[in-house]
């Protein structure tokens, strides 16, 4: 039995064609994979692949916090300018707050790569005792933002960092990350004392 606390986690992929099944989708099990070496604590996932319709999008996000009780949701595609891209629009409408420095930071993180990502338009918010996320579409824009540039100069902070106190303020489970993936930040007020090895 795990020491930590267990985590429902819902992965949202929206894309018209691989919800068609015309193409594989990537997002999903690139996510499960960052997420399984960043988080000691046992997780249950909840996933969706859905296509690019707002009133879906935002039934999916309201099923997975009212009724999964997931206690994080990211979600992957739709966050461009295109007619089609509608995640941010169906995230804001199921929100109790906005959480506008997570998608400020994915932002900054992107621009060191490619100058379309102003274009992105990736929102957080809060919705009962849930952070919902929106991430960009390809699975190393999501590894970039989720865990940072550690190794540039400054180095640049992952969003991810803040992601489990956030949880904390809100009433969810005490998540805690692995320092070589992503290293949490929390006050030391908020802190737990570090978990003794049981005597042998």
């Amino acid at each position: 039995m795990s020491d930590h606390d267990p985590v429902k986690i819902g992965l949202v992929s929206v894309s018209d064609r691989a919800s068609a099944g015309v193409y594989d989708d990537k997002g999903i099990p690139a996510l499960q994979d960052w997420l399984g070496r960043a988080l000691k604590n046992p997780i249950h996932w909840e996933t969706r692949l859905i296509p690019d319709e707002q009133d879906g999008i935002s039934a999916t996000l309201r099923e997975l916090v009212d009724e999964a009780k997931c206690d994080l949701v990211l979600t992957t595609g739709g966050t461009g300018p295109a007619p089609r891209d509608v995640t941010p629009e169906a995230t804001l409408a199921v929100a109790d707050k906005v959480m506008p420095g997570f998608g400020e930071q994915m932002r900054q993180i992107s621009l060191r790569f490619v100058a379309t990502a102003i274009l992105s338009r990736q929102v957080a918010v809060i919705r009962g005792q849930a952070l919902v996320i929106n991430l960009p579409g390809q699975p190393k824009s999501m590894a970039e933002t989720l865990q940072g540039l550690p190794d540039a100069t400054p180095p640049v902070h992952g969003i991810f960092a803040a992601v489990p106190y956030c949880i904390d303020l809100i009433g969810g489970p005490y998540l805690e990350t692995v320092d070589a993936v992503c290293k949490a930040f929390r006050p030391k007020s908020a802190q737990r004392p570090a978990q003794r090895p049981a005597p042998a």
